[in-house]
């Protein structure tokens, strides 16, 4: 793997090197580096770089502090309750009501998501552990994040109790898929606790009918969670937040702004409905940060709301771009990124050598598609077929990377052989920058 590095030592030294070789790494871990934030990088849901948040990542490390007592990051906390209140105010919720934290990714908000949902269920399990709780079963769908599963495992709930909720053909769960499952559970002898509802799925973009959703949970009186960390962003939009409609009924909402919203890497946000249930269900007292009479309002501690100890501010650079931009220039990026998709669909829509994954219109700014070369356009469907268009996308991919003109994700998702995600969060991706990536596919994958 450090065959191309072509001279860059990764190697450690005994003794320093000098300031000249320094420059030279930092300038060779670009070069090597993929450039993400190019107009022509689609392959992850993370892309583009924006000025004003890299000038809050770089005083964020100057400040070099750690975002869990008031007393050493003052202005970072009052900075992340501002953020949280106005997150909050997007998904709906009233102005009494509602707690946050940020954490590292959307996979920790999701994990705290269970954690949160089996506390206020069984406040025992603190003290008692899982031995004190009856076997519990969680529900989500079959196009969720796999982090829901991780995270029943990390808990020591088990994969094997997490249940996966059926889809219709564009991706979305089918409530009354939802309701037979809760019924099994509990026919089997388990606890139905939690449903993950996805707003926003990682290949297909797709928003499950949170409304629906909403309405089974309440029947059965089991915690929803909303797994916003794609689509989250939407709701900054008034064209596209009714996308989202039902949101506003969740018990938890994970909404990472490091993805559409562009904010670098990292930023994600827990979001809870119940005040004080974030603290409670964490809480260590740990005296040597949070001693109770402090000269201030120690509610402004909120270090022990977390899993972690120690926590990285990520709330600077996202708050510094709110300010740069508005909530109207957050919209108009959104809706730009959106309207990528909606022209790269209706491009591949009237093309011969491109079928579409699903026919319906994008419903986020994923477009799943397959590039079919003239070998395979005459075939008809069926397993051959599918054999052989299922290497289509790695071969393209593989010239694609060994080029460096641009990069697009592929994978199989349940039946369907390898196909192209392409997704749009750089708002600096233009229309021509879209017809670059058709023409290159085509012309990297044509003699296939």
């Amino acid at each position: 793997m450090k065959e191309g590095l072509e001279g860059f030592s990764l190697d450690l030294p005994d003794k320093p090197d000098n300031l000249e070789q320094i420059l030279v790494d930092c300038r060779d871990t670009l070069k090597y580096g993929v450039k993400t934030a190019h107009p022509r990088f689609f392959n992850q849901l993370s892309t583009g770089l924006d000025i004003i948040g890299l000038a809050g990542e770089w005083l964020t490390s100057t400040a070099n502090t750690n975002i869990f007592t008031f007393e050493i990051s003052p202005v970072f906390l009052l900075m992340e309750d501002v953020l949280l209140k106005k997150m909050q105010e997007k998904i709906g919720w009233p102005k009494e009501e509602g707690d946050g934290i940020f954490s590292p990714g959307g996979s920790i908000s999701n994990l705290y998501s269970i954690l949160l949902a089996r506390y206020h269920r069984f406040p025992e399990v603190k003290t008692k552990g899982m031995a004190a709780v009856p076997k519990l079963a969680l529900f989500t769908s079959e196009h969720s994040h796999y982090s829901i599963r991780k995270a029943a495992a990390v808990l020591g709930i088990g994969t094997e109790n997490v249940f996966i909720i059926k889809c219709n053909e564009r991706g979305k769960m089918i409530p009354k898929e939802l309701d037979y499952s809760i019924m099994r559970a509990k026919s089997g002898g388990l606890i139905p606790l939690y449903v993950n509802a996805t707003a926003g799925t990682t290949v297909y973009g797709a928003i499950d009918p949170l409304h629906d959703i909403a309405d089974v949970c309440e029947k059965h009186k089991l915690w929803m969670h909303v797994d916003a960390a794609w689509g989250g962003g939407l709701l900054m939009s008034k064209e596209h937040s009714v996308k989202l409609s039902g949101i506003e009924r969740a018990s938890s909402v994970t909404w990472n702004p490091h993805k559409i919203m562009g904010v670098p890497l990292q930023c994600s946000a827990i979001l809870v409905r119940k005040k004080g249930l974030l603290e409670a269900c964490n809480q260590m007292c740990a005296e040597y940060l949070f001693q109770p009479d402090k000269q201030y309002d120690v509610s402004y501690d909120t270090g022990d709301k977390a899993i972690q100890c120690g926590r990285h501010v990520d709330v600077f650079k996202f708050w510094l771009m709110w300010k740069a931009k508005g909530t109207e220039g957050f919209e108009i990026q959104i809706n730009k990124c959106l309207q990528n998709a909606e022209y790269l669909y209706s491009r591949l829509k009237e093309r011969a050598d491109f079928e579409l994954v699903f026919k319906s219109e994008p419903e986020h700014s994923n477009v799943c598609f397959w590039y079919i070369p003239p070998s395979l356009r005459g075939l008809p469907h069926g397993l051959e077929r599918n054999s052989k268009l299922h290497e289509v996308a790695p071969k393209i991919k593989v010239k694609m990377m060994e080029k460096g003109t641009t990069m697009v994700g592929y994978q199989p998702h349940g039946e369907k052989v390898n196909f192209f995600r392409c997704v749009f969060s750089n708002p600096a991706t233009k229309k021509v920058d879209v017809d670059f990536l058709i023409e290159e596919i085509v012309k990297l994958g044509h003699e296939l």
